[in-house]
């Protein structure tokens, strides 16, 4: 998972100068997080395509996901695997000052042509989305011709 940086977490003094934001800046560039922080390429999950002579096979990684929070859809030559994960743990004994949750959502989209939409097959064990994608194969009237 990706750290989560509350926007403008260092701009809470409303008598900001410009030179704060420099100095903001350079912390922030020097600060020991500085590679761990979001970026777009750590904000999804990894996916591995494999063909195979009947078949793609799809495996996805996504620690922590449980099965009610993947939405896995077809629609017009696409494979579309969506994950909405909220993490929201209520204390009401507790007196917050400030708290934060944690929203996940992130999409991966794949094109796939000529297959059999209807025996589409996934299963999630330990943390790996597994898709089994059956093609589908078109009979093709193949003539050969002679040439005088």
């Amino acid at each position: 998972m990706a750290n989560l940086i509350p926007f403008n977490w260092k701009k809470n003094n409303v008598s900001n100068s410009n030179f704060d934001d420099f100095s903001n800046m350079l912390e922030d560039f020097f600060d020991n997080d500085f590679l761990g922080r979001r970026s777009l390429r750590n904000d999804s999950f990894k996916l591995d395509l494999e063909e195979k002579e009947k078949e793609y096979v799809i495996e996805a990684e996504i620690p922590g996901v449980k099965r009610e929070e993947i939405d896995l859809s077809y629609n017009d030559n696409r494979l579309r695997i969506a994950i909405k994960k909220e993490e929201n743990k209520e204390n009401k004994n507790k007196n917050y000052i400030h708290r934060e949750r944690r929203l996940t959502s992130m999409e991966r989209s794949i094109i796939l042509n000529d297959i059999d939409e209807k025996e589409i097959k996934a299963k999630l064990d330990d943390g790996i989305l597994t898709i089994i994608v059956p093609k589908k194969y078109k009979e093709t009237n193949k003539l050969k011709i002679n040439i005088d």
